[in-house]
């Protein structure tokens, strides 16, 4: 059988297959009990399987596209990243009654000290003509009776390899907000015992921010360098809706003169 013919007797059976599911969400209403139970049992199967396809195709999409690759750095920059949530689909996509230390995704957490837990976020797909990340962060917080609300990113192991104090490290984050809030950025370096710590401000209702972390100011061992990671630390949260549509970083030597 060729391809084209099999291809024709797929599309010809899914048709079947969706018309007959149509037919029954149709007449739902006037089924008894156990055919309702029955056909909800089989409706949640295949939806199971349905996303569990979208989620894959989605995610290989944004892996291999150039949207999922495209990152703004500059031309001498040794090293540049986009962390995989906003690269890739997230398996689960969200989570309601955010916990302090839960796991956004590969490599990304969020922390906070609020007892409340009124905070949920959800991955959502890009689909504007200048967004260069597939997925963005959506984060709902509501009553917030909590001191910080941080998103902690580690690094890869790129990063820090070879880093020295005549590194800059930059970062682009693109914003929407439900109203104007000042975030910090705090870069955070392992070495040895010591931890270094450079922390810059985000403007107060920026949509789009590129700040750059010069390692001159830090007292960086170089020879001990063992990871890094960045956090997110947003200030008097409460009652917001925040969107991160994009989050890259990047490195290149400072400029002698």
């Amino acid at each position: 059988m060729s391809m084209g013919v099999s291809n024709l007797i797929g599309r010809v059976a899914d048709r079947r297959v969706l018309q007959r599911w149509t037919r029954l969400a149709d007449i739902a209403g006037n089924l008894d009990f156990s055919e309702l139970k029955s056909a909800r049992a089989r409706a949640n199967d295949l939806r199971r399987e349905i996303d569990r396809l979208c989620r894959a195709a989605d995610g290989r999409m944004a892996e291999v596209g150039p949207a999922g690759s495209v990152v703004e750095a500059p031309a001498n920059a040794d090293w540049s990243w986009r962390p995989d949530f906003w690269r890739i689909a997230a398996d689960p996509p969200g989570v309601a009654g955010v916990a302090s230390g839960t796991v956004v995704g590969p490599g990304v957490a969020m922390f906070h000290d609020c007892p409340l837990q009124e905070i949920t976020f959800r991955q959502l797909r890009n689909r504007g003509a200048t967004d260069l990340a597939p997925f963005g962060l959506n984060m709902d917080v509501f009553r917030f009776e909590g001191s910080f609300l941080s998103l902690a990113v580690d690094l890869p192991r790129e990063a820090v390899a070879g880093l020295t104090r005549r590194h800059l490290i930059g970062l682009h984050a693109a914003f929407r907000f439900e109203r104007p809030l000042e975030i910090f950025a705090r870069l955070n370096i392992r070495n040895g015992p010591n931890t270094d710590q450079l922390v810059l401000e985000i403007a107060k209702g920026s949509k789009e921010r590129n700040v750059e972390f010069d390692l001159a100011y830090s007292e960086l061992n170089e020879k001990r360098i063992e990871s890094a990671w960045l956090d997110l630390i947003f200030e008097a949260p409460q009652m917001s809706q925040i969107e991160i549509r994009d989050l890259t970083m990047y490195r290149r030597h400072r400029t002698e003169i």
